[in-house]
């Protein structure tokens, strides 16, 4: 598979995906919510988790309507954290995507309403009318979706990470931090992307594996692009886990180490994605790739 078909993909896909945002976040909500909620999840971002759904639908033959809202329900549940975790009593960062953060451009209040609002409206896109989307499929990926995001997955990580806040930490712990945080939500896009087809038992526990390795190793790139690239190239606030003294896979097992680290769990995702046996699986390994030859 070439490289330029490859990013040629990326491109259509990022587009449809930005499309169908654009049609199911509202931008006329009372009071300007709409517009918040808009400002948060339209237009930046590296959508690697939309990607990662479409990706495995196509893998495994799944449904196509299904996969692009899970795509955008991901991707709201991802965004919807972001605007959370940089208010002041979480992070207390000014700046997300190259522009400032949701809190800084509409007040404390209104984001952590647009926050709500996107996340009820992730369940909302998973549930349509109609027949597009089978009852038992909606309900399959507002399962993975629900265990990925709340106390489980993403929320508990967060919980984690604030409490961790000036405490050492040793690699098991900060892996399951990490795991619930960041990895979570990650192997969860790729299964949900997985459900919309119909895939063997083995098939689905070689993309679970290749997700779970995934997502920590997109956690190992950002600690490492938090030191080493600057706020322009990120988009986001550089050093800031270092300013708050926050462990990360740097601080525990140095530069080095954490490099080396992130390449082994891209190893370990592609064996696992070549056990999966799946013949349209090129996507997905080369968004391995992708994820950790990044720079931003």
């Amino acid at each position: 598979m070439k490289r330029a078909d490859f990013e040629h993909w990326v491109r259509s896909e990022l587009d449809a995906v930005e499309s169908a945002l654009e049609s199911w976040v509202p931008a006329d909500s009372p009071a300007g919510l709409g517009v918040a909620m808009r400002y948060g999840v339209l237009d930046g971002g590296k959508r690697v988790r939309p990607l990662l759904v479409l990706a495995a639908c196509e893998a495994v033959n799944g449904n196509r309507e299904a996969a692009m809202r899970a795509a955008c329900a991901v991707e709201l549940i991802h965004a919807y954290s972001l605007i959370h975790d940089d208010m002041p009593c979480m992070d207390n960062d000014v700046l997300r995507r190259g522009k400032p953060t949701v809190h800084v451009q509409f007040g404390e209040a209104q984001a952590m309403l647009a926050g709500d609002a996107m996340q009820a409206l992730a369940f909302e896109v998973l549930t349509p009318d109609g027949d597009a989307v089978p009852a038992a499929l909606q309900a399959r990926l507002c399962s993975l979706l629900a265990r990925s995001a709340g106390h489980a997955g993403m929320a508990g990580g967060q919980a984690i990470d604030l409490a961790s806040i000036g405490k050492p930490l040793d690699e098991h712990t900060l892996r399951d931090m990490h795991h619930r945080k960041t990895g979570a939500l990650l192997q969860a896009s790729v299964l949900m992307g997985a459900a919309t087809g119909i895939p063997t038992a083995g098939q689905w526990d070689a993309l679970s594996a290749y997700g779970d390795a995934l997502g920590l190793a997109f956690q190992v790139v950002d600690d490492i692009l938090d030191v080493t690239q600057a706020s322009e190239t990120l988009g986001k606030t550089a050093g800031k886990d270092q300013d708050n003294n926050k462990p990360t896979y740097v601080t525990v097992l140095g530069l080095g180490a954490a490099r080396r680290h992130a390449a082994e769990l891209r190893d370990k995702a592609q064996a696992a994605l070549a056990r999966s046996g799946l013949a349209n699986a090129a996507w997905l390994s080369l968004l391995a790739d992708k994820v950790v030859d990044r720079d931003n």
